[in-house]
């Protein structure tokens, strides 16, 4: 830790809070990734059939 902080300009006490900060909070920035890409892959799907729907609305019209 002692390198680490020398490195970077900062007290040692910082990174044990920032590190126990993680530790504490891991689980919920990790899932909060997984539900952005979630929602992500559900809007990639909706555009995908909103494009479908239009092209089949086409043909069925003429």
């Amino acid at each position: 830790m002692l390198q680490l902080a020398l490195r970077y300009g900062i007290y040692p006490t910082q990174i044990n809070s920032r590190k126990r900060h993680l530790i504490e909070q891991a689980a919920e920035l990790f899932a909060g990734r997984n539900q952005e890409r979630s929602i992500d892959d559900l809007r990639r799907v909706i555009g995908q059939l909103t494009v479908k729907r239009g092209g089949l609305a086409k043909k069925l019209n003429h």
